[in-house]
């Protein structure tokens, strides 16, 4: 897995954290699994986003965070357990929802996280994820202005090498809207080439070219940046 250096992890927080209203979608997608008396894994839980996300929308929710990178457990504020997805920090059957957001096209080893998973997952858990699959990325409007971009999706998992990979069954899979930035201008504003995996894929000329093609249209046009990412349930078969 990918681990953040101090300078990336301040970057993240300027280019790929969105506020609560925006993630207001999220909220209502993943209420089902978030009932009060349960507790929900956030692995691979970077500046803490979702950790803080989830103590406001679920305060009924016991939430515990994994995080391999030091400087990303710094840059959170919060308080983080050192792990990964290839080795949990968690007893056996202690959690009852393992949350994995953006991480899983980091993860190589898909059937040593997936029995990590079942060890760790109660009778019933469940795990959900929150990502970008190579055969479903229309959602992203990323590539609009970066269609160089798209050349990264080739290391990202389609839905059902993560499904297979780690052993589970799809309960459930669909796009879910968030507000990524209230603008264009203001989109354009926190990009941060270190911050993203489909950016680090592109020269810097390529960044430079794309860049310029999104301020050109964030001059012109208004309202909200709308992405879909994927949610996608599994259930241990």
């Amino acid at each position: 897995m990918h681990r953040y250096d101090a300078v990336e992890a301040a970057s993240y927080r300027v280019a790929r954290e969105i506020s609560l209203t925006g993630l207001s979608s999220w909220r209502d997608a993943v209420e089902p699994y978030f009932l009060p008396g349960r507790t929900v894994l956030d692995l691979g839980a970077g500046t803490g986003l979702f950790v803080r996300a989830f103590a406001e929308w679920f305060p009924g929710v016991a939430v515990v965070a994994v995080e391999p990178s030091a400087d990303m457990r710094q840059a959170s504020g919060l308080t983080m357990l050192v792990g990964d997805a290839y080795a949990i920090t968690v007893p056996d059957a202690s959690v009852d929802v393992v949350w994995i957001s953006t991480v899983i096209h980091h993860v190589r080893d898909l059937p040593t996280v997936g029995a990590e998973l079942r060890r760790v997952l109660r009778p019933g858990g469940v795990v959900v994820l929150r990502s970008l699959f190579r055969e479903r990325h229309e959602g992203v409007g990323l590539f609009r202005f970066f269609p160089e971009a798209t050349r990264a999706l080739s290391s990202f998992p389609t839905v059902s090498e993560v499904a297979d990979g780690l052993g589970f069954a799809v309960d459930r899979l669909e796009p879910v809207a968030q507000v990524t930035a209230l603008s264009l201008a203001e989109k354009a504003s926190s990009l941060r080439w270190e911050a993203d995996t489909l950016l680090r894929s592109l020269s810097e000329q390529e960044f430079e070219a794309g860049r310029a093609r999104l301020l050109e249209a964030a001059a012109v046009e208004t309202g909200p940046v709308v992405d879909h990412l994927d949610l996608l349930v599994l259930n241990a078969v």
